[in-house]
């Protein structure tokens, strides 16, 4: 009897033993799960996105003032000096990316008041110019006027317009800022004059911080005409620019369209009729005094066309911007264009893909 205790004893013991050590080793999936680890919300991550925001703007300032009269020695010309300057600006007003052009045409009349300058040439921007524009020997740098405007567009990056517009220079508005002397000597009032500009005009139209920033011009001077016995003669630079903003994949993420038609009068005798001091506005500055409105069958201004254009291309590369079908005139044939834009577009397709071949 006693032994048959004794084996009971043992055998309760033993299950007691086993018990205990089961317990102390449970299966980690057994075990109560640890808190997740929070995942920012939508609102973070909107917050984040709206941090990296960047108005875009642009700026055109357009003199004819370097005209000339033709004489019985030398041809006269209309001159065209259009500074164009693109922005992007974050909320602090400081630029984020600039990038700097000029378009400088300059159309020929005789003294017999007519035009002799080739109506089909292709003028280019001294952007697209590089050395054909000829300053590096003139310039005690050695430097290309390209080469000084992109060394200055990237001085203005991290300044506000404030900032910029206190840079030094002397009487003839050349830099004397200790950081710019070395590397940029060209006249830089009038960018100084059109970053605030374009500061001024920026809007939020999608970019950020991170999209690279291109700056297209394209001019012609087709519509330039002798004069006759009964009417003046004109040369015109129609000048048509775009700043545009692209992401990595090359998308557009937002975009300005715009363009000036700077008009030089003269009468059979060569002799220039029209005010040169007088202000050539953009037909985006004109707006409804530009007077399309109740000649289009939209009943839309140029610039609400415009506008209605850099809308239909967001979120399209450049590529696809080119590739939208035309007709024999440069008018969209597109189904979703067509109700909105009645416009020639087809200088818009390639002051978009200029501002994509130079974005950076």
């Amino acid at each position: 009897m006693k032994k048959v205790l004794a084996l009971l004893l043992i055998l309760t013991m033993s299950i007691f033993a086993f018990v205990g050590c089961a317990k102390e080793q449970i299966a980690p999936e057994q075990q109560p799960a640890e808190k997740p680890a929070e995942v920012p919300s939508s609102e973070e991550s909107a917050g984040n996105t709206a941090d990296n925001a960047v108005k875009t703007g642009l700026a055109v300032i357009t003199s004819v003032e370097k005209s000339k009269d033709a004489t019985a020695d030398a041809e006269g010309f209309g001159q065209s000096d259009s500074v164009v300057l693109a922005v992007t600006v974050d909320k602090d007003g400081k630029i984020v990316r600039a990038a700097i052009d000029t378009a400088q045409t300059k159309i020929n009349f005789s003294a017999e008041g007519k035009v002799t300058s080739d109506l089909a040439a292709a003028y280019k921007s001294k952007q697209e110019l590089k050395e054909e524009y000829g300053m590096s020997k003139a310039s005690k740098l050695g430097k290309e006027w390209y080469e000084q405007a992109n060394v200055l567009a990237d001085y203005f990056v991290g300044k506000t317009a404030e900032e910029i517009k206190a840079i030094p220079t002397d009487d003839t508005g050349v830099p004397t800022d200790a950081d710019l002397v070395s590397s940029v000597t060209i006249k830089i009032n009038g960018y100084k004059e059109a970053v605030e500009k374009a500061v001024a005009n920026a809007k939020d139209l999608g970019a950020t911080a991170d999209d690279q920033l291109g700056l297209g011009i394209s001019t012609t001077i087709k519509k330039s005409k002798d004069a006759a016995a009964d009417a003046e003669g004109q040369v015109q630079a129609y000048s048509t620019y775009a700043v545009a903003t692209f992401n990595a994949d090359g998308k557009i993420t937002s975009s300005i369209i715009d363009a000036s038609q700077a008009n030089v009068k003269f009468d059979t005798a060569g002799k220039i009729t029209s005010d040169l001091t007088a202000s050539v506005k953009t037909k985006n500055e004109l707006q409804d005094e530009y007077g399309m409105r109740a000649a289009s069958k939209l009943g839309k201004e140029w610039y609400e066309q415009a506008d209605a254009f850099t809308k239909f291309i967001g979120g399209k590369t450049a590529e696809e911007v080119k590739g939208i079908a035309l007709d024999d005139e440069g008018h969209s044939t597109d189904a979703d264009l067509v109700s909105s834009v009645t416009v020639a577009v087809d200088s818009f397709q390639d002051v978009i893909e200029e501002a994509f071949l130079l974005a950076k």
